[in-house]
């Protein structure tokens, strides 16, 4: 019986490596940074900000229109998305390669 109970755990870390692929691949699509807005004498610019290494650089976009404060709006609502689903594998991954290798009990 103990056979069954780890090949259906080896099935399952092969489905959260196959997912953990899928939501990195995901959040590499998506754009890079956020959007700042600033007010300067009554008008709104908008700035992309970005890390690059230890620093955060902000890169200057200018007056933008709804659909593209829209979609940066959308894709960092589905970054924090893809990055808190890619904990979770993380943490499964974890999980599952302990009970594999027999340091947890099933």
């Amino acid at each position: 019986m103990k056979g069954a109970i780890k090949s259906v755990l080896a099935e399952e870390l092969d489905n959260s490596l196959r997912m953990k692929r899928g939501y990195e691949g995901a959040l590499k699509k998506l754009p890079v940074g956020c959007l700042a807005k600033r007010k300067i004498k009554g008008h709104e610019y908008y700035y992309l900000a970005k890390r690059e290494g230890k620093k955060v650089k902000f890169l200057y976009k200018g007056k933008l229109s709804k659909e593209e404060i829209n979609k940066y709006e959308k894709a960092k609502m589905m970054r924090k998305k893809y990055r808190k689903l890619l904990s979770q594998a993380k943490k499964q991954i974890k999980f599952l390669k302990g009970v594999l290798r027999g340091k947890e009990p099933v």
